[in-house]
């Protein structure tokens, strides 16, 4: 039971009281608290949620486990080309034609003099498979200005010119044999003082070397295939009327190749 009385009054007692300047509290109304119970479910322990499995929610479609990648093979190592001791070993084999004896009178001279220069020129074969006249061209007249400018032309020194090419062999009698069966005979029966190699083919095969013509000039190296006999490394002729500007380097291989010359070797 509440603590303040209130009067129950109805409305027509509560404005005549009013008009009478007798306040009278308003009765203050029951507020009944409502609290909304749970709902009371029997047996309530013995029942459980029912699972989320069971209750029939659509899944979304696993997508199956993407196969493990396998590990990418390791690249297989790359093979270094081998340099080879000689370009002949590169395409057709290296030939080279019987020497021939320059600014020599067959009558005076004999062609296998002893001594001098022996010139390996690198000088491919004409279309019918001949060689032309050595000083043919503006190749061959270059040629000749640059032995002329070693004082060569007068025929006192010996000079032979062996000209080398890559092909095959005819297989007839004075056809072009291999460079590294026939050099080493020629060169015996020249005994040439310096040998001078016009050209890369000629320089390689003779240097056993694959290194560019650029590298190889510049320096005498001594032929173990000809007992010893120095071998100087230039341009080919073709090669400096295309070039000009290599004129100069190719007057400096000259100069090298005669100072290998000896005084006996001159005579």
């Amino acid at each position: 039971m509440s603590a303040v009385q209130t009067l129950k009054l109805d409305a027509r007692q509560r404005a005549m009281l009013d008009e009478m300047g007798v306040k009278v509290w308003w009765p203050v109304p029951e507020v009944t608290e409502v609290v909304e119970a749970a709902p009371v479910v029997e047996d309530a322990v013995d029942v459980a949620p029912e699972p989320v499995a069971e209750r029939h929610v659509p899944q979304a479609p696993v997508a199956a486990p993407a196969p493990a990648a396998r590990p990418a093979a390791a690249p297989a190592p790359v093979a270094r080309p081998v340099a080879t001791p000689t370009p002949a070993m590169h395409g057709a084999e290296v030939f080279v034609e019987a020497p021939c004896r320059l600014y020599a009178d067959a009558a005076e001279a004999p062609a296998s003099a002893q001594g001098g220069w022996l010139v390996v020129a690198d000088m491919p074969p004409e279309a019918d498979g001949r060689h032309g006249e050595p000083f043919s061209g503006d190749a061959g007249r270059l040629l000749d200005n640059m032995l002329r400018a070693l004082k060569l032309h007068d025929g006192r020194t010996p000079v032979h010119l062996m000209r080398t090419h890559r092909g095959v062999a005819a297989g007839q009698p004075g056809s072009p044999r291999q460079m590294a069966e026939a050099f080493g005979e020629h060169a015996a029966a020249l005994a040439p003082g310096v040998v001078l190699a016009m050209g890369p083919l000629a320089a390689q095969s003779l240097m056993q070397s694959g290194d560019p013509l650029g590298k190889l000039r510049g320096r005498a190296v001594p032929l173990a295939s000809a007992n010893g006999v120095p071998v100087v490394a230039t341009y080919h002729p073709a090669y400096l009327l295309r070039n000009p500007a290599d004129k100069a380097r190719a007057w400096a291989d000259l100069c090298l190749a005669a100072e290998q010359q000896t005084p006996s070797s001159q005579d």
